[in-house]
């Protein structure tokens, strides 16, 4: 085989003559080949690249591969603002790429999280030469778990991250200053180690003080409040329908994108385009089998796949056939692979969301019983107080935040035991039950307060009566009428999972789960500003009027034939 050839920071200039550097590898021989670009802001050689893309591998695969830093990061010059260039230097990229020696002029993206993104507004920008998308673990709403999830900040992943990227930030500010950047990298390290042990905690949570002590740019919340166009340099949500290409979305059920990638899968299979979508039981950075607490089976990691060869393989063979010479994918067609947890197998599916699948409410009554059959009179309310101050803690679940918080199904038993945290619990099943789609409960409760947050999460009790976690959301309510009731619907996204005969179902409904989520302080001021909190006593209602409950999308079991 001919020896593959790599170049190191090819230069690039995008329009306004900011120069982007990339690793460029070609495979042995003459080619012309297909490319494979990829461009994100962590580093073109940082370990994290070879999770979704390995640069060797492809190239032996017969694909020209750009790894590209975006603008203002590591090689490339510029000022470094997230995501407000990637729709234009994307163009410009694809372009340039499209046309280096070797290539065949047909351009695929390629990446995750960050670099996920980048895919889209690279595509939203239409560069002829681009002709296929991989993005992997991305969003689609920076609303719906990138900046917030229904109206709390997502803290967990916003401040370790805006903290992280600042490393190259104040290696830049003082490269000619050693004094000033011994003492600056110092200083974020402290800020990063302190997290967990109480720095997250700082307010206000809205405009958290780290960022002003480092002089960092505002990239995330507060930003997208204040200037609601920004968001849309990261934002394909509402735009898929300007995208004719094949894409090919990646996701894992306790990821902290999982909604994001089924959105983006979903919304460009109603625009009529080809799609593929691939979910796993993986988190964020996760794609093993042994994923929290729970061991899937070997067939779950993404090297084996239910002996389907590894997750990078498919890929590549995805675009052979979508960068090939006269590639012509026919519109809605494509693969849908679901791993069904529980079950712990892979399932081939032609759709998403299942249509088969069946809303069925299960309602939470009183004594701390889930039932099918909802209240017939009227059942004692459920009370706790809440306090800010001392919040429920985040226990497992689709996050992304410092190694102190893990992801995936973990053990609830402490978060149950907490006097704010209520529970129901179903009797332990007769049957198998399959919970395939989206998941949401709806709450009827009130405050005392002016504002609050209700959280609900879908558990897993097994035989042995530990419980874990399987999805959760929040939502955030503003303007209340103290002691008033009223109807909350939380969105907890989407999971597949077979609840075992003998398991039992549980829900938890409370007001906190920190710092994965910014804490309400009860006060009803704005996140900028409020430092200051007050405990509520909150109330959740179960009677024929008020009927709470969580809606699973059952899938109904098939007899064999």
């Amino acid at each position: 085989m001919a020896e593959i050839q790599v170049e190191f920071d090819v230069p690039a200039q995008m329009r306004d003559g900011t120069v982007l550097r990339a690793d460029v590898y070609r495979p042995g021989g003459t080619g012309p080949w297909p490319v494979l670009l990829s461009r994100l802001p962590y580093g073109k050689q940082t370990p994290v690249m070879g999770v979704v893309l390995d640069p060797l591998a492809a190239a032996r695969r017969g694909f020209l591969v750009v790894i590209q830093d975006t603008r203002g990061r590591f090689a490339s010059e510029g000022e470094w603002e997230p995501w407000t260039y990637e729709e234009r230097d994307g163009y410009d990229t694809v372009r340039w790429a499209a046309a280096l020696p070797g290539s065949s002029g047909a351009v695929g993206m390629i990446g995750g999280s960050y670099f996920g993104n980048t895919q889209w507004m690279a595509a939203l920008s239409k560069p002829p030469e681009l002709k296929a998308i991989a993005p992997l673990i991305t969003w689609s709403d920076p609303d719906d778990g990138l900046f917030s999830r229904g109206g709390a900040i997502e803290l967990g992943i916003t401040v370790p991250w805006s903290l992280v990227q600042a490393a190259d930030t104040l290696m830049r500010r003082h490269r000619t200053d050693l004094d000033g950047l011994v003492s600056g990298i110092t200083g974020l390290v402290r800020d990063l180690d302190g997290l967990a042990g109480g720095g997250y905690g700082e307010l206000p949570a809205g405009r958290f003080p780290a960022f002003a002590r480092h002089e960092l740019p505002e990239v995330g919340y507060e930003r997208s409040r204040r200037e609601p166009g920004w968001a849309r340099s990261c934002t394909v949500a509402g735009r898929h329908d300007e995208i004719d290409l094949p894409t090919f979305q990646l996701g894992g059920w306790y990821d902290i994108f999982a909604q994001g990638t089924l959105d983006n899968f979903t919304a460009m299979r109603r625009a009529g385009r080809s799609a593929t979508l691939i979910m796993g039981p993986w988190t964020h950075t996760n794609w093993q089998h042994v994923v929290g607490d729970v061991n899937f089976g070997f067939a779950a990691h993404s090297e084996f796949m239910g002996m389907r060869g590894r997750v990078h393989d498919l890929q590549f063979d995805w675009f052979a056939r979508t960068l090939g010479e006269g590639a012509t994918p026919e519109p809605d067609t494509g693969t849908v692979l679901l791993f069904v947890m529980g079950a712990n197998q892979w399932r081939e599916e032609t759709e998403w969301p299942l249509s088969r699948a069946v809303d069925t409410d299960f309602h939470l009554r009183a004594g701390g019983r889930l039932t099918r059959e909802p209240p017939s009179t009227a059942e004692q309310t459920e009370e706790f107080t809440y306090d800010p101050m001392d919040p429920v803690p985040t226990t497992g679940g689709a996050l992304l935040m410092t190694d102190d918080f893990r992801a995936g199904p973990l053990d609830q038993t402490a978060v149950e035991a907490r006097e704010d945290v209520l529970v129901f619990t179903t009797e332990p099943l007769a049957e198998d039950l399959e919970v395939t789609g989206r998941v949401r409960a709806v709450v009827f409760a009130a405050t005392d307060g002016v504002s609050t947050d209700w959280v609900a999460r879908l558990c897993d009790v097994d035989e042995r009566g530990v419980s874990r976690n399987v999805a959760d959301g929040i939502v955030r309510v503003r303007a209340v009428t103290p002691g008033e009731a009223a109807e909350h619907v939380v969105d907890l996204w989407s999971t597949s999972i077979v609840f075992r005969a003998g398991h039992r179902i549980r829900v938890q409904v409370t007001s906190s789960n920190f710092p994965r989520w910014d804490r309400n302080l009860n006060t009803g001021e704005p996140e900028e500003s409020a430092t200051t909190s007050r405990v509520a006593r909150q109330q959740v209602f179960h009677d024929p009027a008020r009927p709470s409950r969580i809606v699973l999308p059952v899938v109904p079991v098939v007899p064999p034939a």
